[in-house]
Order: C-alpha cells, then structure tokens, then sequence
C-alpha cells in the first residue's frame, strides 16, 4: 500500500494536450510543429505533397527546341505560355516531343527584343489555355502523391518525484498541487528536449538492440540535394535570405520564416530595422520575432530566434511541412509509479513520438558559413 494517497494516484492521464500548449509556448523552432496524423508503427512514412515549382530550367536550346529535365517537361503541356525570367517575350509550346524536349513558338514580343530562350534560362510558366469543351486529360495534372518519405518514433520519459519530506513541507500547497507543479517542469524540460531533437536529431530505427530516434532538421535540410548557400563568411543580409527565398520559390515552396540565433536575428534586424513590426500573437511566438517582406514575392517572413542554433547558419524555410505525430495509443501520459514502501511519490511521463518533414528538398534552405553574430555586429557598431 502506498504511503501517500492523492486524488488521481490510480489515474493514467493524457498530457498531449497539455504538452501541446507548452510546445507553442516555448520560443524555439519546436513551436512550429502542429499535430498531425497519429503514426501507426515506429517507421512513420507520409507522402509528399507535389509542390513542383511553375518554372523550369533550359540546358540547350536549338532551333526553338528546348531541352529539359523531365521533371520540368513534365509540367508542359501543348498550349502552356512561357515567359523567359526577367523578359516578357512570350512563348507557346507547340509540342512535347519526347520525356526531355519540347518546342516553343514566339506569339508576343511584348515590347521584348527577345525572339527564342537561350540555354540555361529559366522559363516561367505563364499558363495552360484550356478549349472550350475540355475532357478528362486535358488539364494539368497534379497529384497528392509526388514521393515519399519517412522519420523515426522516439520514446521519451520523464520520472516526477516527490519525497515525504517535500510533501511534508508542504509549501507549494496539496499533494495534487505539487505533482501538477513538477508534471509542468518536466513537460517543459521535454518541450526543451524535444526542441534539440527537432534541429539536430537521427534518424534511427528502432530494432533489437538499437534505440530509436528522431532525425531533425539539420538531417533532412542537409542531405541530397538539399537547398543550400554558402555565405563564405560575410554577414548575414536580405541578400542572402532573398536567394534562399527564391530558391525555395522556384522549387514550388512558400518561404514564411527566418530561422537564425538572437545573434543574427540582431544582425538581420539592423538593416530592417526601419521595416520591422514586432508581433506577439498565438500564431506567431518567439524569443525574438519579427515580420519582413519578402522581396521575391512580397510576403511576410517571420524572423524567429532560437538559441538552439549554431550562430552561423541561418535557414528560410516553408513551414508548412513540419508536423508532430503520436505514435498510436503512446501519446505522452503520466501514470503512478510509486514502488512500495517508497518515501514519496513517483509518477512517469512517458510517450512516443515523431516528426514529419514534409518536402523538406524543396521547402527548406540552409544559409551556412555566416560571419558570426559578435564580429558582425561590431563592425556595425564600428560604422
């Protein structure tokens, strides 16, 4: 028989919730997870949404025949207006002729002394003119499933003790009281906790002997072909967020935040520091937050502060990929775990978890290499 007693000692009690609250409190990268679908085993797979960018990259033009990756040729259609980037010549595509080429036709000069696209250039989709009529097939196609991709589940637990003599004190009220007060910090420790994870996890699945983990952002915002700049040492500027945006943009994405540590948020701040509007509101949170226009498309970036990261890495990112799952029937709950004869109390929080990085190729941008934070900020303290 347990030697204290309190009023939910026999309950099991569901802290995602709970755990949700605290997460989008905390002024940290974690605060932009929503939950999602709970996982249904501890590889959790999802589909990638077709976010394919409207443009496309010419690697040789001939005699109006442009060459192309098929990715890109598939985006076409016979009919679909093209524009060359920063000309407003316009082109039509006469024909698709295999998985890599295609023929364009100039239909309107538009005050353009251009008259064919150039290898190397990049052609903006202007549109695809349907007929009067249309059948199945005519459309552009888009699909939900463009690939797929999966991350680990990850156990997390935490044990909340109490001893006799901490209740016999009895400073911070009840026993119900007390708990519900260490239940609070140690959701917070793993709000924390989960927020490293968030950045710098492994991917890793569980087996016999081997322990599962989370991989992060920096796992699937830096393999393959993953969208990146190297700042090679010079300041952070909107130079550089602006390229990242418009890398983003052109794979399909919607650049919406500036993830960097205070010190860069500073730094970045300085040269926006006439165009900033300040924002504390429930969508938006941080340590440091801060709305700028986008010079490539004219949208709101939130600039976000982490402490969490490395001083000389800042991303752009769309988050609206990111996502928190549940592994099913293993969501964070407490339950009494007071062994007998035990002076105190103990309850365990326990539960399973895992993140979805939904395109992360074509939705995340890494800028690394910066000139860190302090040297930075001297020399515009200098000047």
């Amino acid at each position: 028989m347990a030697l204290y007693t309190y009023s939910f000692s026999e309950k099991k009690r569901d802290l995602t919730d709970v755990l949700s609250t605290v997460i989008k409190d905390e002024p940290r990268f974690i605060s932009n997870f929503k939950r999602v679908e709970d996982a249904s085993q501890q590889k959790h797979e999802w589909l990638e949404d077709q976010i394919a960018g409207r443009a496309l990259t010419a690697s040789d033009v001939t005699s109006m025949v442009v060459t192309a990756s098929p990715l890109d040729v598939a985006k076409l259609k016979v009919g679909t207006l093209v524009v060359v980037k920063d000309d407003s010549a316009l082109f039509q595509v006469t024909a698709v002729n295999s998985s890599t080429t295609f023929t364009v036709l100039l239909v309107a000069t538009n005050g353009s002394s251009i008259t064919t696209p150039a290898t190397d250039d990049i052609l903006n989709i202007v549109s695809s003119p349907m007929v009067e009529g249309s059948a199945n097939g005519d459309g552009e196609e888009s699909y939900h499933l463009s690939d797929s991709d999966y991350n680990c589940t990850q156990i997390f637990r935490k044990d909340i003790i109490l001893t006799g003599s901490a209740l016999a004190i009895n400073i911070l009220g009840n026993v119900d009281n007390q708990i519900n007060r260490q239940t609070a910090f140690a959701l917070g420790e793993t709000a924390r906790d989960l927020n490293r994870v968030a950045l710098f996890g492994r991917r890793i699945q569980a087996a016999s002997g081997t322990i599962g983990e989370i991989g992060g952002l920096y796992y699937y915002g830096t393999s393959g072909s993953s969208l990146g700049i190297d700042a090679a040492g010079i300041a952070l500027d909107s130079f550089m967020v602006n390229d990242a945006a418009q890398n983003i943009l052109s794979e399909g994405g919607e650049p919406s935040q500036i993830l960097c540590s205070p010190g860069q948020a500073r730094v970045l701040s300085n040269e926006f520091r006439d165009k900033l509007q300040i924002v504390r509101s429930d969508d938006k949170r941080g340590a440091y937050v801060a709305v700028v226009v986008n010079e490539i498309n004219g949208r709101a970036m939130t600039i976000m502060a982490d402490p969490d990261v490395p001083d000389t890495d800042a991303w752009v990112m769309d988050a609206a990929g990111f996502g928190l799952s549940n592994l099913k029937g293993r969501s964070l709950s407490d339950e009494d775990a007071t062994p007998k004869g035990f002076d105190g109390i103990k309850r365990m929080a326990l539960g399973e978890l895992t993140l979805e990085f939904k395109n992360a190729r074509q939705r995340l941008c890494r800028i690394h290499g910066l000139q860190s934070s302090a040297a930075a900020l001297a020399a515009i303290q200098a000047a």
